[in-house]
This record gives C-alpha cells, sequence and structure tokens, in this order.
C-alpha cells in the first residue's frame, strides 16, 4: 500500500496547490480585473459553495463504486477547471469556474478515507491521515512559494494553465499503479449499508463537524487571505510574501507528520486511543488561538510570521489525528460518508470565512478583527473536542458492522 499512499499525498498536494493558486495570484489579478475586496471575498467562497454541497455526493459515490475511477473522474474536472481560470476574462465566468473546481475536488477526502480505513490498521492511522494531509499544507506553500514567483515572472494566467495543465500527469500513476478496488457488490455478499439517516441521528457526528467547521474557517481564513495580508497590511512584496507567505504552511506540514507518528508510537505503547486522538486534537486548537491573537497585534512583520507559523505548527498537531478519529468512530461501513459530511460541514466554514473576511476588511481596513474572529472559531473548536465528544470508539451500526 506505499505506493497508494504515496499517490495519495501527491494528489492532496496538487488538489491544494489548484485551490491556493487564486490567493497567490489575487493581489495581481484584482488589480487588473478591477476587484474589490468583497468581490474577491465572494470568489474565494464561491468554491467551497459547491465543495461543500458535494461533499454528500461524492461520500456516497466513494461508498458506491470503485474509489479509483471516482477518484480519476474528479481529478480530471478540477485540472480542468484550473486551467480554465486562466482563460476566463470576467468575474461571473471565473465565479463559474470555481464552482467546478469544487465539484472537482469534492471526492478527494471520502476517497482517501475510504482506502484508508480499509488498508490500515488502527496503530497505523495517524501517520497515513497525518501524510495525505501534509500534502494539503505542503500544497499551499508550494503554491505561494513558487506560484508568488511565476505570477510575478509571467502573469496570473500562465500560472492557473500550466498548474492544470501539469496537474493531469498525476492520473498516469494512478491509473497503471493502482489496482482497481472492486466495489462492494463485488467482493462477494454485500454488506450491510449503513445510509446517511442513520448517520445524521449519531450524536457524535454532529460534534466532528462542528469541530470540522471551526478548523474550516481558520484554515480557509488563512488559506484564502494570508497573502493578501501580507501584502497590504505588512508592505511585503509579491516575492518576499512568496517566501515569508510559504512557511506557515511548511512548517504546518512537518508538524501534521510529526504529530501522526507521535500518536501512533503512543498508541503502539500501549496509550488509549481516545485520549491519544483527543488530546492532540484539544492542544493543537489550542495551542493555534493562543499564537494567532499576539501575531496580528505584534509591530515587528518578523515576529508576526513566526507567530503564525507556530499557529500552524499547532494547526497541525490538530490535523494529525483529526481524520483518525472519524475513522475510528465511523468504521469501515460509514468512513466514507462519515467524512464526506464532516467535510461539508466543516466546508461550510470556507464558505462563511473569505466572504465575511473580505466584508471586514473592505469596512475597516485592517485584518485586526477577522483575526479575532478567527481566534474565537478555534476556541470553540477546542472545546467541542475537550468535552462535547465523548469517548472515541467504534461506533455500534443497526445496519453495518458491530
Amino acid at each position: 500500500m506505499n505506493t497508494v499512499l504515496w499517490l495519495l499525498f501527491l494528489s492532496m498536494t496538487i488538489n491544494y496547490i489548484d485551490r491556493g493558486a487564486l490567493s497567490v495570484s489575487a493581489p495581481v489579478l484584482s488589480k487588473e480585473l478591477g476587484l474589490t475586496a468583497d468581490r474577491m471575498g465572494w470568489l474565494f467562497s464561491a468554491f467551497f459553495w459547491s465543495y461543500s454541497l458535494f461533499q454528500l455526493i461524492s461520500g456516497w459515490l466513494a461508498d458506491r463504486y470503485d474509489v479509483k475511477r471516482v477518484y480519476a473522474a474528479g481529478f480530471t474536472i478540477w485540472s480542468a477547471a484550473t486551467m480554465a481560470m486562466g482563460l476566463l476574462p470576467r468575474f461571473e465566468a471565473l465565479a463559474g469556474a470555481r464552482l467546478l473546481l469544487g465539484i472537482g475536488e469534492s471526492v478527494a477526502y471520502p476517497a482517501c478515507s475510504r482506502v484508508i480505513v480499509q488498508n490500515f490498521p488502527e496503530n497505523r492511522r495517524g501517520f497515513a491521515n497525518a501524510l495525505v494531509d501534509a500534502g494539503t499544507k505542503i500544497g499551499p506553500g508550494l503554491s505561494t512559494l513558487f506560484g508568488g514567483l511565476l505570477v510575478s515572472a509571467f502573469g496570473w494566467r500562465a500560472l492557473f494553465i500550466g498548474l492544470g495543465a501539469v496537474s493531469l500527469l498525476w492520473l498516469i500513476p494512478w491509473i497503471l499503479l493502482v489496482p482497481r478496488g472492486a466495489s462492494d457488490g463485488e467482493k462477494g455478499p454485500r454488506q450491510p449499508s449503513i445510509g446517511y439517516g442513520e448517520l445524521l441521528r449519531n450524536r457524535q457526528l454532529w460534534v466532528t463537524s462542528a469541530g470540522m467547521f471551526c478548523l474550516g474557517y481558520v484554515w480557509y481564513f488563512l488559506l484564502s487571505w494570508l497573502p493578501s495580508y501580507l501584502v497590504s497590511e505588512r508592505g511585503f512584496s509579491i516575492q518576499a510574501m512568496a517566501v515569508s507567505g510559504s512557511a506557515p504552511f511548511f512548517v504546518m506540514a512537518a508538524a501534521t507528520v510529526l504529530g501522526g507518528w507521535l500518536s501512533d508510537r503512543w498508541i503502539r505503547r500501549g496509550g488509549d486511543v481516545s485520549r491519544v486522538r483527543r488530546t492532540f486534537a484539544v492542544c493543537g486548537l489550542a495551542g493555534c488561538g493562543a499564537a494567532m491573537a499576539p501575531a496580528v497585534l505584534t509591530k515587528d512583520p518578523a515576529a508576526a510570521i513566526g507567530l503564525i507559523c507556530a499557529a500552524c505548527f499547532c494547526l497541525g498537531v490538530y490535523t494529525s489525528n483529526v481524520w483518525a478519529i472519524t475513522q475510528t468512530l465511523a468504521g469501515s461501513h460509514a468512513a466514507a460518508k462519515w467524512t464526506a459530511f464532516q467535510n461539508f460541514v466543516g466546508n461550510l466554514g470556507g464558505v462563511v470565512s473569505p466572504a465575511l473576511t473580505g466584508w471586514i476588511v473592505a469596512r475597516t481596513g485592517s485584518f485586526l478583527y477577522a483575526f479575532f474572529g478567527a481566534v474565537a472559531v478555534v476556541a470553540a473548536g477546542a472545546l467541542c473536542y475537550a468535552i462535547l465528544l465523548g469517548e472515541i470508539r467504534s461506533v455500534r451500526w443497526k445496519g453495518g458492522e458491530r
């Protein structure tokens, strides 16, 4: 399964490079097309409208059909949408391409979760999830670093066209090296299916989804607006932003891999699964909020970058275990659907955060209150995992495994 795991990691890296390209292009694109902060906020959010809504459909598809084919189809759609962004002339057309990008990328998390829960035992899922999650952090780092330099040298349109075309190359090893995964119906007697009705009656689903909303709000606040914040409020050039703005994402990637490895090691040495996963989740979210508040208050740009890196390190500690929590609770029969619904709610944070941040900045001329709002949201997420979640044990489904 090493080949599959590394291809999943690479696919999520590409996923986040493609979706993050708008953020690094925003300072140049908005000026060229005459888009206000309000309109840029809506353009950022457009992706999350379709991405969130299609999570439920993608979860059903990943549970029902061959994951290899479902993922390949979604990957093709999002790569084509990325290329289209570089060819379209108006705000409305760009928003349409962002909606299409969200539809294609909605397949990623349900597909990855189903593959991991079927092929990795509990004491290896922390690292497997962390490696895949690291791709979601390395992607924005690469997008910010090299994307900023490419935009500076060749313009924002070349960035989108190049990314979309190169992304399609991932399909070659996926098609050639990954064996076709049989759908449930092809494995022999069909296992009882866990429907969304039974799933939605589970209290813990709503708690993990609320926690994911808090992550989504803060993560997409940083992913969408960090480059613009560094340029407009901290006075960075595009080149300086590319270097400094990429650092928090690379730090987060390292933290999530380290957190996944440490949590698995703790469990293999006899640590209680529930205690281990909860500790990483709560400490990560709380630490993120503690670092973000002073980041916006300091007058020193270097200190601000350092504090944002610290916040992202803590956020990586959280994300290293969040999907392992989901997979333990859901089990193999419900992992894709639980992941899909949780990611649906989480990405509603991605709908709210970029648009609300654009509205705040447009009316106050500052990111101060936007940062404070993110701190409050991440603190609420820590409370969800600390107080409301309960024991992290496999759910006894009426319609499936026991």
